[in-house]
């Protein structure tokens, strides 16, 4: 699944499966410890791909040398693969280079001179309820204490909330969560489920009593004895706001968090922004969603809020591979397409995407892409196509900026808890990729002993646990890691 998952399905017998595979794992695989010359990196990679484990698996795999573009190994590179969320490389290279590392999203108020305010947000993802604190107080600041009307016009970003391609499990999962022109909060709400008396439900704990009011709950949950494991399953109906609580909460555990997708990004707004106007003793009439009212004669931005510079929200998409980030940024590209749209579109933006890598050097032809976070099954990129974003950005005046957003091996984000206490450790700094049947990692090695590398790895169509592929290609990459000059 996606880096960012929801904790919607806890089985415990899932952690017995991998336990054991992982046993297996360690039994039919070890991690090399000694140095290796070029010359003998071709017998060392196919000796992972070649397992017989691997049999029935596509592996995709591109090694070179930093800079000269030398290869030093290759396998069905130039060949389509699913790359889950290696997707987010293209995406944040192409923003990057676009949009530059300064760049901001803009969330506005505007008083029309029927003396309504209208909300225009841009696609900020990184908006929270604090920002709508600090709109309210700007508003209180600007003497207004009494709203008529409110509206929010959500223009800016077009077309499906969720792009159509990704899979009903996904888009009903936190991390699937919808792209919008006003995203509050990545667009989730929560709530705790509380152990009661045996044979009773789960108690709900709401972090947003308005949030409550919008769901119909269905709980069959049960608490039960001590220490039995967790397993719990929260679903939504297929029409209507209708919450299924299903499986089991222990007497003794601590609470357990759901986070879901809201349904109505624009009334989601503006339920958490009446709240905040109310703190600021603001009282709001009517709300709606709506156009604003650009033809007025007077019009003027009466309180705004910006994001981080996208230098930081990349670190968001690269190291925590956060899904909404990278379907924001992809739209943000969209003002990039002349003539200047009024309305940011996917399609739109991925031409832009494709114009920018073109002119970077990466062949257009390596890919095909539908999204801008991976999330898509229909997404396809070769591991050359991947190798060659990499090589281009670290020659490009963002070379930094860009390597900073990668996790780094044994220290942050998604590899955090990989490659700790191997020769990798600190030295790698890569971009995960996970989607039921596709483990990705591509990105940046500088082995001591012999210089930078750039790699991109890919493995499609299999059936083994995630936790072996990705052993098998941390081994991979642990060998570059101590890749040596020889004579």
């Amino acid at each position: 699944m996606p880096q960012k998952s929801s904790c919607i399905f806890l089985l415990i017998f899932f952690s017995i499966h991998i336990g054991i595979n992982q046993q297996l794992a360690k039994a039919q695989t070890s991690t090399p410890t000694a140095p290796i010359c070029p010359a003998q990196l071709k017998t060392t990679i196919d000796a992972v791909t070649n397992r017989p484990l691997f049999s029935r698996v596509r592996w995709g795999i591109l090694v070179q040398n930093l800079g000269s573009n030398q290869t030093l190994y290759s396998q069905d590179a130039h060949k389509y693969f699913i790359p889950a969320s290696n997707t987010k490389l293209l995406t944040t290279a192409a923003a990057l280079q676009q949009l530059g590392e300064n760049y901001r999203f803009r969330t506005s108020i505007y008083r029309g001179s029927n003396n309504f305010l209208y909300v225009v947000g841009r696609g900020d993802p990184s908006l929270t309820d604090a920002q709508l604190r600090i709109l309210a107080k700007q508003l209180k600041q600007k003497g207004i204490t009494q709203i008529q009307q409110l509206v929010v016009d959500d223009r800016y970003i077009r077309g499906d909330l969720v792009p159509s391609s990704w899979q009903w499990e996904d888009i009903y999962s936190d991390y699937g969560a919808p792209v919008s022109s006003v995203i509050l909060n990545q667009n989730t709400f929560s709530f705790n489920l509380l152990p009661q008396t045996l044979g009773k439900p789960a108690l709900i704990s709401w972090t947003d009593a308005n949030e409550a009011k919008q769901w119909r709950v269905i709980n069959q949950s049960v608490t039960v004895a001590q220490n039995q494991p967790n397993s719990i399953n929260v679903t939504r109906e297929l029409s209507g706001n209708v919450l299924r609580i299903q499986g089991q909460l222990a007497a003794n555990s601590q609470p357990y968090l759901v986070t879901l997708p809201v349904v109505d990004p624009n009334y989601y707004f503006l339920r958490r922004f009446r709240s905040a106007l109310a703190a600021e003793k603001i009282t709001l009439g009517r709300t709606s969603v709506g156009i604003y009212a650009n033809n007025q004669q007077e019009v003027a931005e009466v309180a705004a809020v910006l994001s981080p510079p996208l230098s930081q929200l990349l670190i968001e998409i690269n190291q925590n591979s956060n899904n909404l980030y990278a379907e924001a940024i992809l739209r943000a590209l969209a003002i990039k397409k002349p003539p200047l749209p009024n309305q940011a579109t996917a399609d739109t933006a991925l031409e832009v995407l494709k114009t920018t890598l073109t002119q970077m050097g990466v062949n257009s032809t390596g890919y095909a892409l539908v999204d801008g976070s991976g999330l898509s099954r229909k997404n396809l990129i070769s591991p050359e196509a991947l190798v060659q974003t990499l090589q281009a950005m670290a020659n490009s005046p963002q070379a930094s900026i860009f390597r900073a957003s990668l996790p780094v091996a044994g220290v942050n984000g998604t590899l955090k808890n990989r490659f700790q206490n191997t020769p990798a450790a600190k030295i790698v700094q890569a971009k995960t990729g996970t989607l039921t049947g596709a483990i990705s990692l591509s990105g940046y090695i500088n082995p001591p002993k012999y210089g930078p590398l750039v790699f991109s790895i890919i493995v499609n169509q299999t059936d083994q646990p995630a936790s072996i592929v990705r052993k098998a290609i941390d081994e991979i990459v642990v060998s570059l890691a101590q890749l040596q000059r020889c004579q």
